[in-house]
């Protein structure tokens, strides 16, 4: 594993914008939406096929629940302005024509690297403020599906890829997002708002991006199921970048069916993003047609942590309650250890710091507004910004200025990636030893957020388990496996790793895998555990 550099990946003040005012006697009488963090998509949609719920009041129950919790956790940067009448529109186009998808009047939030053309997106930073871009490929077809964008998520400014010490969750346009579980924890990143939002119910799902981990790293730490998909399943078109070999946007939700279907509406072909044209014929595509007796006749690998690892053991049973969940719904489990993974290490940050450059340069010369043009005209602005280096610094934006080619590093650390899962996978000389998944602990417990400038340590990274899916463009999904840390009060996922193009069999596994272990528990809102 990289050490601060993937820690900064893999990791990625109150809300950036007051609540929305309640609109008093605009959602009317309706049902009894305390309990927001069990209801699915499939249940919100059925209630309002019956008449018995709006879109109105779905979305007015999300607004109330931002407005009592979000000082706190800080997730959300920005509200939608017109949250209330885009879920008008959505229940007055039910009434017409019936709901246009599953996520017909279902409240999203959007990680703020998304590009939205009516908010702002900022990607954490205060430089882009005043950008215009256009709608985000997946934005638009959220649109398009009658989903109600309730606001923009805080992250890890630039999915933390600024500085070698950055804190997890915080941004200078956003302020530093909480766990929702324990407020003095980390919400790991970059996704950190969408995990922490979604989990604290302040929308139903939410869209983040991963490059190493900011997917299934904040799904682990908050408690949700976060899919980082194959890349080219998701367009990454309108979305801030790190580098375009990596970067994938996917779904975070707090119960896998509603991953699933949230994935089935924004993946697709995009003639701006060459890779989603790449997927392979017989692809499946059927996200959100579940299967949860996957796992009964399945074989499933076993990562576990390295002896020298230094994980806990109250978090190492978690993974052991995992195998005895997989176990109990029909799986058979193999001990496997994933190779090449120094090797895959040692390239991933020099790939990393020469795309970066590339692919960022290329958005911000794609983007109307008053925003630089560049890098070096990231480093300027930042050093006049009184705010932006308060916490820690922008070593990587001078480092990735001054990177050489790393393409045949790339073509490489990318083949090991993809070999070290595909030759665990195939585990004898018949399909029938070849295993459908491999199982890990996503990572270990949310660790007491501190700042490199103020404690002289930020992110306390112990382990993760993310690296060769996102290396090798492969997807991996987190899902809720039980609690460790002081009073068993934290979050620990496990997270199932597949070949490529594998999605929507990881999605039954994950999905059979929840089903059998409920394991998840809402937040409660600590103030602390201790130490």
């Amino acid at each position: 594993m990289l050490l601060a550099v993937v820690a900064a990946l893999l990791a990625g003040c109150s809300s950036g914008s007051d609540p929305a005012p309640a609109a008093a006697g605009a959602a009317g009488p309706g049902p009894d939406l305390r309990d927001l963090d069990a209801l699915t998509i499939p249940d919100l949609q059925s209630m309002m096929d019956d008449g018995d719920l709006t879109a109105v009041q779905l979305t007015q129950a999300y607004l109330d629940r931002v407005a009592e919790h979000d000082d706190e956790v800080g997730a959300v940067l920005t509200l939608n302005p017109d949250a209330l009448a885009d879920a008008q529109a959505s229940d007055d186009a039910r009434a017409d024509g019936g709901a246009r998808s599953p996520l017909e009047g279902i409240p999203v939030l959007l990680k703020d690297n998304v590009d939205t053309a009516d908010l702002p997106t900022t990607a954490g930073s205060r430089l882009l403020l005043d950008s215009e871009p256009d709608d985000a490929t997946i934005t638009a077809r959220l649109l398009d599906a009658g989903a109600v964008v309730i606001g923009k998520a805080n992250l890890s400014e630039w999915a933390n890829f600024r500085g070698a010490d950055s804190t997890s969750g915080w941004s200078g346009a956003g302020g530093q997002t909480a766990n929702p579980y324990v407020l003095d924890r980390n919400p790991c990143g970059s996704s950190s708002g969408s995990a922490a939002g979604v989990a604290a119910s302040f929308a139903q799902v939410a869209i983040g991006t991963e490059t190493d981990g900011s997917i299934v790293c904040p799904s682990g730490a908050n408690g949700v199921v976060g899919l980082k998909p194959t890349i080219g399943q998701v367009s990454r078109d309108g979305i801030v970048p790190i580098s375009a070999e990596q970067d994938t946007a996917g779904p975070i939700a707090r119960h896998a069916v509603d991953a699933a279907l949230l994935m089935a509406v924004v993946a697709g072909p995009d003639e701006a993003d060459d890779a989603t044209g790449e997927v392979p014929d017989g692809t499946d595509t059927g996200f959100a047609d579940l299967d949860l007796d996957a796992l009964q006749g399945a074989r499933v690998g076993v990562w576990s942590p390295a002896a020298d690892s230094g994980v806990d053991a109250d978090t190492l049973a978690v993974l052991t309650s995992a195998v005895a969940a997989l176990e109990a719904a029909g799986a058979t489990t193999v001990p496997v250890e994933l190779p090449y993974q120094d090797e895959i290490g040692a390239g991933e940050t020099p790939a990393l710091l020469a795309e970066f450059d590339r692919d960022l340069t290329a958005y911000l010369g794609a983007t109307d507004g008053d925003v630089p043009d560049d890098l070096a005209g990231l480093v300027a602005e930042n050093a006049d910004d009184p705010v932006e280096l308060a916490y820690f610094g922008q070593e990587l934006f001078t480092e990735a200025i001054a990177a050489p080619d790393a393409e045949q590093t790339r073509e490489g650390i990318r083949d090991l990636a993809q070999r070290s899962v595909d030759e665990t996978l195939a585990q004898g000389p018949g399909d029938e030893d070849d295993l459908t998944a491999i199982v890990a602990l996503t990572g270990t417990p949310a660790w007491v957020t501190r700042y490199a400038a103020l404690d002289g340590v930020a992110d306390d990274f112990v382990y993760s388990s993310s690296t060769p899916a996102a290396v090798a463009g492969y997807p991996s999904v987190s899902v809720p496996a039980g609690f460790a840390g002081p009073r068993g009060a934290l979050p620990v996922g496990v997270s199932f790793i597949g070949t490529g193009w594998s999605d929507a069999d990881l999605l039954d596994v994950a999905a059979d895998f929840e089903d059998q272990a409920q394991a998840r528990r809402a937040p409660g809102f600590l103030a602390t555990v201790g130490a």
